[in-house]
């Protein structure tokens, strides 16, 4: 799910009175979050691929959110930080909140699990299920590797461990993770961590 935010519309539902503006790589697991609490909030999402250049982020958040303006009670942006410089004074600026931690991998983790494996192995690989059903095109073409896999080095020559944090997991997910982590010569480990702190950060948030 994506959105323009050039040509963001008025929202088609008068009932809802908040707005979720997600990471396209988090719009999936927001959504089934939403569905799950049943909360009357309208989702909009921003495409996955200006993490290859973070501020894209910062520049259509804020484009976003002066289109928007006034058509909502709340609205809570759904991003890390991200690499994008800045995403904290667009959204003070446009007196909006955003759910709390720097990624989707320590969201996902916990702050106390992401920063064990840290320390454990400052060289370790994240995988979401969305990056690893995504991993041709963010990683491989989004780098430049499918044509020219000299670089792999360059990108990737200090890390040692692939950690898989899985959402919702399947028997073809975990193989491909495997398979990758074989290809770059890493140690591979899976941690089914569901929606993690994702889910109770947006929980709290929604708790009056």
């Amino acid at each position: 799910m994506t959105v323009n935010p050039e040509k963001a519309q008025p929202k088609s539902n008068p009932k809802c009175d908040i707005l979720f503006i997600a990471c396209g790589a988090l719009a999936k697991e927001t959504k089934a979050i939403i569905d799950h609490y049943g909360w009357p909030v309208e989702l909009k999402a921003l495409p996955a691929v200006y993490h290859m250049t973070p501020l894209k982020i910062t520049t259509n958040l804020d484009v976003m959110l002066a289109k928007l303006k006034g058509q909502y009670q709340r609205i809570i942006v759904i991003y890390g930080e991200c690499g994008a410089t800045g995403i904290d004074a667009v959204l003070d600026r446009h007196e909006v909140v955003r759910i709390r931690g720097p990624h989707c991998y320590e969201m996902y983790a916990g702050t106390k699990e992401f920063n064990r494996l840290m320390e454990e192995e400052p060289g370790t690989f994240f995988l979401t299920d969305w990056l690893l059903r995504a991993y041709e095109k963010a990683v491989l073409r989004g780098l430049g590797l499918d044509k020219h896999p000299e670089l792999a080095p360059l990108y990737f020559g200090n890390y040692r461990r692939l950690v898989y944090l899985s959402q919702d997991p399947s028997e073809m997910l975990i193989k491909k993770a495997q398979t990758i982590a074989a290809s770059m010569g890493w140690t591979f480990e899976h941690r089914h961590v569901g929606y993690g702190e994702l889910e109770t950060r947006l929980v709290n948030l929604m708790t009056p």
